[in-house]
């Protein structure tokens, strides 16, 4: 499970400048106000990347925890936090091996198809598990994933983009393979950052996710101890179909 290390840490945010982070927030807060028993106020958030999704959470009044197991987008996402004065803890934790002594949580997330990180069944069990153990009884859990039926029918194999800043330029691609029998995508992303006087630095990094049908999801989040909810296009309330990337599901810890 290799993501966002180095330079392609500093790179997060410039390539999802255009992520629309607050309304995503405001979804999840929604569905928090919606389906909650009790008081949803701390939260525990699992892939918190630069901790965009959580600052905007914080906004709307929740104390977070926000995870991730890599310290270099933790390290972006605390620098964030100084220049706002925002009161988010950030903390080193692998989501398969949960060490947060100090729970329970009134609820807990995992965004941006983070969960397919893990992509065995014995380690998204593991993941799970963690999280009920973490979560009070009749939290909830808000997870996204990548969704199988999409994923098959419109998965691009090559992908090119670019982003201009005030002092250079970035170039991705993304070659992606898949493997369907372990319903695996391998993604393959080369980045040449140019700076402004022609000098450039290239880097190389796979990565690598998982996609899954929704009953499959389900069967996941019984057998973890959490009853579904609700199943949702992220972040929209159509009807999920099969040109349907990214699916929310909304759980209750029993």
């Amino acid at each position: 499970m290799v993501s966002y290390g180095g330079k392609h840490a500093e790179y997060y945010d410039i390539f999802y400048q255009d992520k629309p982070y607050s309304q995503e927030a405001a979804f999840v807060h929604d569905l928090f106000q919606k389906n909650a028993k009790g008081v949803s106020k701390r939260l525990l958030e699992l892939a918190c990347g630069t901790g965009r999704h959580a600052f905007e959470l914080e906004k709307l009044g929740y104390d977070i925890v926000a995870t991730d197991y890599s310290p270099d987008l933790l390290s972006v996402a605390r620098g964030k936090a100084k220049q706002q004065k925002s009161q988010i803890d950030f903390r080193l934790q692998d989501m398969r091996e949960l060490s947060l002594a100090d729970e329970p949580f009134d609820g807990a997330y995992c965004l941006f198809d983070s969960i397919g990180y893990v992509q065995t069944n014995s380690a998204i069990q593991r993941v799970l598990k963690g999280v009920h153990r973490l979560v009070r009884v009749e939290g909830l859990f808000i997870c996204e994933f990548w969704h199988a039926a999409a994923m098959l029918r419109e998965y691009e194999p090559f992908r090119e983009r670019r982003w201009k800043t005030a002092d250079r330029e970035l170039h991705r691609t993304s070659s992606t393979r898949l493997d369907v029998e372990n319903q695996l995508a391998e993604v393959t992303y080369k980045i040449t950052d140019t700076a402004s006087d022609g000098s450039s630095t290239q880097l190389k990094e796979t990565q690598v996710n998982r996609y899954f049908l929704v009953q499959e999801m389900a069967a996941f989040l019984e057998n973890a101890g959490f009853a579904p909810l609700e199943w949702l296009p992220a972040f929209s309330n159509e009807p999920i179909t099969e040109n349907t990337w990214h699916i929310l599901a909304v759980a209750r810890r029993i």
